[in-house]
């Protein structure tokens, strides 16, 4: 539910953004000012697909998806960076119209005044965004809020070069910072465009790897060992498994008890793990001391 909500407010932020642009971009006549308005466009589909994501993901595991469906969130990530980068390009054909129109921005103080507002609210939702990530882990909305972040580092440069053309009345300055700004967050959706595909090729969760480790040696007196440890994320779950070698002389029941327990000592360490433990008899390595009588 917190995850909804906060998509639900990325749309409604978005939408009110979109509009604020737009007015500076009207005010300043500034094609920098309007390739801003264009990226609200994309953040604001961007936040659908988040929300629809976000919505699937939490619909319980079924007879046709057995291990749920939090796998869409990477999708929604990497559609983000997708995103991101369209924004760029249609950031560069609104630029290069410009380039040598020799169109100069005006009222570029008041401008420059009514787009602080709009990134104001990116950078209060981005933040927002994250927190609520970093809690639910969320791929979804983390995607998002580094969209909303690149948005206001896209802005901020806007404001810097729109103050060199008041000063020096060079209107291809414009057009110019347009261009680096959609160098810049075509940069910022290639990274997130990585990282969710790493996600949906099951890289191994090092992390998480080595919290099993450590809660396993707590208990090495009650096995002989563990090994083929592996790990793979699926959204904010962490699914793990490793084979575990214990004294051949225990019954199948004190087997089970053994490994409940140890799945139940790493949800409470990891509660998005879900821990598969594969059990295999083994006698133990005798002693030195039973090998001098042998």
């Amino acid at each position: 539910m917190q995850k909804k909500q906060a998509a639900l407010v990325a749309i409604l932020v978005g939408v009110t953004v979109l509009l604020v642009k737009l007015l500076a971009y009207f005010v300043s006549n500034s094609v920098a000012m309007l390739s801003d308005a264009l990226e609200s466009i994309v953040n604001i589909a961007a936040s659908g697909l988040m929300l629809f994501s976000v919505w699937l993901s939490e619909k319980p595991a079924d007879e046709s998806h057995n291990y749920g469906h939090q796998k869409v969130e990477d999708l929604s990530s990497m559609l983000e960076g997708i995103f991101i980068i369209i924004a760029a390009l249609l950031i560069v054909y609104a630029a290069w119209g410009r380039l040598f129109a020799g169109v100069v921005p005006i009222q570029i103080d008041l401008a420059i005044g009514i787009s602080m507002i709009a990134t104001a609210m990116n950078g209060g939702i981005s933040w927002f965004l994250v927190r609520t990530a970093k809690k639910s882990g969320s791929a979804a909305l983390e995607g998002d809020a580094k969209h909303l972040l690149s948005d206001v580092i896209s802005t901020a440069g806007i404001w810097v070069g729109l103050f060199i053309v008041s000063l020096t009345g060079w209107s291809q300055v414009d057009s110019i910072l347009a261009f680096i700004v959609a160098a810049l967050i075509a940069r910022m959706g290639v990274g997130l465009i990585l990282k969710s595909s790493s996600r949906l090729m099951d890289d191994s969760c090092k992390t998480e790897e080595a919290k099993i480790r450590e809660v396993m040696l707590r208990h090495k007196f009650r096995f002989i060992d563990f090994h083929d440890l592996k790990t793979r994320r699926n959204g904010s779950l962490v699914f793990c498994e490793l084979h575990l070698s214990v004294d051949g002389s225990l019954s199948v029941n004190e087997a089970h008890e053994l490994t409940d327990h140890l799945e139940n000592e790493l949800k409470l360490e990891l509660p998005n793990a879900n821990l598969t433990i594969h059990v295999e008899p083994k006698k133990p390595a005798a002693s030195s001391k039973d090998k001098h009588l042998m």
